[in-house]
């Protein structure tokens, strides 16, 4: 019995011992991890085996420099008409609102305006005298033939009729300025569209007042031609030698950034904010299908006239962590060191530019993720 017990225990620290000498091999087999180390601010990683993490030299490169602005687009000024009610008086009827397409023509708005009434009044006045000095002229025509008056008299008459002419197209002048028909006449002076395009402002609404000689505003509205916008930029000084009048820029749009619009610069302001020492550039962009909205922020990307030599280096070699970019770079044996760069844009088979932080040549870790998630193990 006793022998039984023994052969049992010495079995049980049989098996234990082997089981842990697997576990001790396992662990002799699998490589040591990775080390991190702060030294004065830079962070070192060190690797049992750097082969497994190959380099590659930061490659040079000739591009045109760019400079990347934001603005807003605008409508061009110079399409921009104000609607204007000639009569005074009372607003009692819009036809259109804020942000409408209308057509030149169009019916925008009509005014109860006692300009009208008096203007009318002026026209029927008019007929009557021109109709009184046409019959006393053709009246003195006779009796000039006859003998009954002198010359003189009947120049009287023909003057009389002119003059009695000149006020008939007036009034009916007057009438039209004022939107009145003359042969049917209305209580309202109706207002139209001078232009095709969009309503960008109203200053008025039912039963406001309009006009030009009453206090409210005298632009009842503002229509703009956004078949061509302009997309206003701030530009810092130091950046105003890459900048000059018709020079093209790209333009994306916010909401639809893979869209690429081309722009010409039609105006560099000559005043610079002194508060942020920008000065406005005004690009001068065509929007033929109305893509382009008052408002709208966009980036222009202007580009430079010389080639410049740039820095690239393989997409991959740059980390992106903590809201900056990184690259590894060789510092010794079996050691890699972390260094702040600023990355640029991509430039094609793979590789990606570097603006500042890395020289041509450098020797960076072209997998820097992986680098990374090993030092994280």
């Amino acid at each position: 019995m006793k022998y039984t017990v023994v052969t049992a225990v010495v079995l049980s620290l049989g098996i234990w011992t082997g089981c842990g000498g697997n576990k001790q091999n396992l662990a002799a087999q699998a490589p040591p991890p990775a080390q991190v180390e702060n030294e004065g601010g830079v962070s070192l990683i060190t690797v049992d085996r750097p082969s497994r993490f190959p380099v590659a030299a930061a490659t040079q490169f000739q591009a045109a420099s760019t400079l990347d602005v934001t603005g807003t687009v605008n409508p061009d000024v110079s399409r921009t008409i104000p609607v204007i009610s000639v009569a005074s008086g009372r607003v009692v009827a819009i036809h259109t609102q804020l942000g409408a397409f209308v057509k030149k023509g169009q019916l925008l708005m009509e005014v109860q305006s006692t300009d009208i009434s008096n203007a009318f009044d002026q026209y029927l006045k008019a007929v009557n005298d021109e109709r009184l000095a046409r019959t006393q002229d053709e009246r003195a025509k006779i009796l000039y033939d006859k003998g009954a008056i002198a010359k003189s008299q009947l120049e009287i008459a023909d003057d009389n009729e002119a003059d009695a002419k000149a006020d008939l197209t007036a009034a009916e002048q007057q009438l039209i300025v004022l939107g009145v028909d003359k042969d049917h006449p209305s209580l309202t002076a109706k207002v139209y569209s001078p232009a095709t395009g969009v309503v960008i402002a109203q200053n008025v609404t039912n039963a406001a007042a309009a006009g030009v000689a009453l206090s409210g505003s005298s632009t009842a509205f503002t229509i703009a031609d956004l078949s061509h916008v302009w997309v206003i930029c701030d530009v810092y000084e130091n950046d105003l030698p890459m900048v000059h009048v018709g020079q093209t820029a790209d333009i994306r749009l916010n909401a639809y950034p893979a869209r690429v619009i081309t722009g010409t610069i039609g105006e560099i302001d000559a005043l610079l904010d002194p508060s942020i020492r920008t000065a406005k550039v005004r690009i001068q962009v065509p929007n033929p299908d109305l893509l382009m909205r008052i408002g709208m922020f966009a980036t222009a990307t202007f580009h430079g006239r010389r080639p410049e030599e740039h820095v690239a280096v393989p997409a991959s070699a740059i980390l992106h962590l903590h809201d900056r970019d990184w690259v590894y770079v060789p510092a010794g044996e079996k050691q890699f060191r972390r260094v702040s760069v600023v990355g640029g844009d991509m430039i094609g088979d793979g590789r990606q530019e570097v603006e500042s932080g890395l020289a041509a040549g450098e020797q960076v870790v072209t997998n820097a993720l992986e680098l990374q998630n090993s030092a994280e193990q």
